[in-house]
């Protein structure tokens, strides 16, 4: 990828995201779009990560657990919005990828206008997984950034509808793929029989919904005693991530009446390494599901709650995906639709290593183009003043 400008020999790159989920994403994300484009000759890139300062800033356990994301810790600090601001005014960023909430996004966006800078980095954000609440809001929230990455050909054509039926330009809705995915192909082991749950801090959100799945999680592992039962934990107590858990399994594993069966154990870990020892994965809608897909592990989502919005797990109607606990107790799992697997951005003929050659392009013909015109957001003080000020007051 040629560099925008002469004052280094190396293409600079930053990362800022507020929460430990979206730094994984950012971190890697901006590692697929500095990589060479096809037959150019490799660049010496430089990476730097910024935490956003607030209520989710990942803890030193959240970043280790995510793994390594090929920025040295020498190069990660915790930042304000401002001093964000000041960094991207001073260093000489070439490309920063805004991996934040919606409304940080915006607020950085209208900031980094309003520094009028001579030239400017290449500004790309998208979203860490299923997209599958507050489309509209978040896509328009987003609006501005040179690039809009989609993780799917079903995702660029939902955000290019949103944008054009608001009148706003479509043109940085970019389809590239989840950064994550990866790892061997499944293969069953002779001996080995490991169901794993991938829970959701906020999916479903109330005591007795998150209690009933534990429960049936339980029984589970009761019913089936060869077989091994992880529940695959997202945080500790008191920790925050992308989204707030206000009923830890942890805690309600402590009140669960007659105690956990020895095959069933609550794990924290690399959701990679966990998936290396899967022989299902079950959810209700955790963007786990497509990491499994993508390497062909047995995977189901849950309808125990229903299919519903609030849940997510909408998103997965006609992937052949939905089932129940009744089902999995029986010894049944169900199969993927491989029609709705392609339109998710779950490569599995192989095509993967080339998702992000679009991107890349895109974000290399930027840089070429020198100076970039201030960026233009859908949400101004004349489209939306009575929504606008609340955002860039949260954040500022």
């Amino acid at each position: 990828m040629p560099r925008r400008t002469e004052k280094t020999t190396a293409l600079r790159a930053a990362v800022i995201a507020d929460s430990d989920t979206r730094w994984k994403w950012g971190a890697l994300t901006a590692h697929r779009l500095t990589a060479p484009v096809s037959g150019a000759p490799a660049q010496r890139v430089e990476i730097s990560g910024l935490l956003l300062r607030g209520r989710a800033t990942p803890t030193p356990r959240q970043l280790a657990e995510v793994g390594d994301v090929g920025i040295p810790a020498d190069r990660v600090r915790e930042v304000t919005a401002v001093e964000f601001l000041h960094a991207v005014r001073d260093e000489g960023y070439d490309v920063v990828v805004l991996a934040l909430v919606g409304g940080a996004v915006q607020a950085m966006l209208h900031g980094i206008a309003a520094l009028r800078l001579p030239t400017r980095p290449v500004l790309v954000t998208g979203y860490v997984g299923v997209v599958y609440e507050k489309l509209t809001d978040g896509l328009l929230l987003r609006h501005g950034a040179d690039v809009v990455l989609a993780n799917s050909r079903h995702d660029a054509q939902r955000f290019r509808t949103v944008y054009e039926g608001v009148g706003a330009d479509a043109s940085a809705v970019t389809e590239a793929a989840l950064p994550f995915l990866g790892g061997d192909p499944y293969r069953a082991e002779p001996g080995r029989d490991t169901l794993v749950f991938a829970a959701q801090p906020s999916v479903p959100e109330s005591r007795a919904d998150r209690t009933y799945l534990l429960r049936r999680l339980v029984e589970h592992a009761r019913l089936h005693p060869g077989r091994e039962v992880l529940l695959k934990l997202r945080s500790k107590p008191g920790e925050h991530t992308t989204h707030i858990e206000e009923h830890p399994y942890q805690r309600l594993a402590e009140r669960l009446p007659g105690g956990l069966p020895p095959n069933f154990r609550l794990v924290y870990g690399h959701m990679g390494e966990v998936l290396d020892r899967t022989d299902l994965l079950v959810t209700v809608s955790s963007t786990a599901a497509l990491e499994s897909l993508h390497r062909r592990i047995p995977t189901a989502v849950l309808t125990d709650l229903g299919v519903r919005e609030a849940l997510g797990n909408h998103h997965f109607t006609g992937s052949g995906l939905l089932t129940s606990f009744d089902r999995l107790d029986g010894g049944g799992h169900p199969e993927p639709d491989e029609a709705w697997l392609a339109g998710q951005g779950v490569a599995a003929d192989g095509s993967y290593p080339a998702a992000y050659d679009t991107a890349r392009a895109r974000v290399t013909a930027l840089l070429a183009r020198g100076r970039l015109p201030d960026p233009a957001p859908y949400y101004t003080p004349a489209t939306a003043p009575g929504y606008l000020p609340g955002i860039l007051a949260r954040h500022h």
